[in-house]
């Protein structure tokens, strides 16, 4: 089940400084604790990300998943999460990116991480870019 996956990506993450193993390792990841649209509740989501100058970008490609995925719908509903990188916990805005500005960030994930191109052809839909301004916690 995803969720048992995510918890332990969740606990490696937070027990080694934010350096998880598996298909992971080296990968840039953050912890993004959304608020749940319908439940309300903290949920916290394993996440690739990609740095843009101050930003971190955020791909919501649920592995080229014909919906979004729910951290998604939860960030378009409640904005405001909390991201952990590596041992530093942020307070983050998130802005959904649109037009170029979005391709243009697409294709440097997809230079960073090939299988995001591979995502965006296995769906009709168009995978959504997230900016998060982040603030110290």
């Amino acid at each position: 089940m995803a969720n048992d996956f995510n918890q332990q990506v969740i606990d490696e993450f937070r027990a080694n400084g934010g350096k998880v193993g598996g298909m992971f390792e080296g990968a840039p990841l953050v912890l993004l604790t959304t608020t749940g649209r319908k439940s309300g509740k903290q949920v916290t989501t394993p996440v690739m990300y990609l740095k843009d100058g101050e930003r971190v970008i955020v791909i919501a490609s649920y592995a080229g998943a014909d919906h979004h995925p729910a951290w998604y719908l939860n960030l378009v509903a409640h904005p405001e999460a909390t991201a952990e990188i590596g041992t530093e916990t942020y307070h983050a805005k998130a802005e959904v990116v649109e037009g170029e500005e979005r391709d243009r960030l697409y294709a440097r994930m997809v230079e960073q991480a090939p299988g995001f191109a591979e995502y965006q052809e296995k769906t009709e839909r168009r995978i959504p870019v997230v900016a998060l301004d982040l603030q110290p916690a």
